[in-house]
């Protein structure tokens, strides 16, 4: 059973950093983010707070390709997915209905049962892809 937690300054803070964001995000670049905006809330609180927030369901988490944990807060509360840039760090929730049907044949398969899942896809934002190329053919 889950305890609850008090509403802090310091989480209302952050959700509402995360509330401004399309892109997950590390601990560290939310900091630097509300230190830029005048806060005085530390490193560390910003660490228990996204990990509280993730514990409650409130922010989703995901690792970025470099293996640091990165914190978004999502529009939709129920079961989703991710297509995020692996260059900017946007990110799109989608559905995946046939990877819900997969992941159910995959349980079944192997005699498994309660079977959860995430999927998050990465590639390149439009936006990326053409900065990318300009820069491409700025330099060649």
């Amino acid at each position: 059973m889950a305890v609850a937690q008090r509403t802090t300054k310091q989480r209302t803070e952050i959700l509402g950093l995360l509330d401004d964001l399309d892109e997950f995000r590390s601990a560290q670049q939310l900091h630097d983010v509300l230190r830029g905006r005048g806060s005085t809330t530390g490193l560390a609180t910003v660490y228990r707070a996204v990990q509280t927030l993730a514990d409650a369901g409130e922010v989703d988490v995901l690792r970025s390709p470099d293996g640091e944990a990165v914190y978004r807060r999502c529009q939709r509360r129920s079961h989703h997915h991710h297509l995020v840039c692996r260059y900017c760090g946007k990110a799109v929730e989608i559905d995946g209905p046939g990877a819900e049907s997969w992941a159910a044949q995959i349980a079944a398969t192997y005699d498994f049962s309660d079977v959860e899942h995430t999927i998050e896809l990465l590639g390149t934002c439009a936006e990326c892809r053409a900065e990318r190329a300009a820069a491409a053919a700025a330099a060649g």
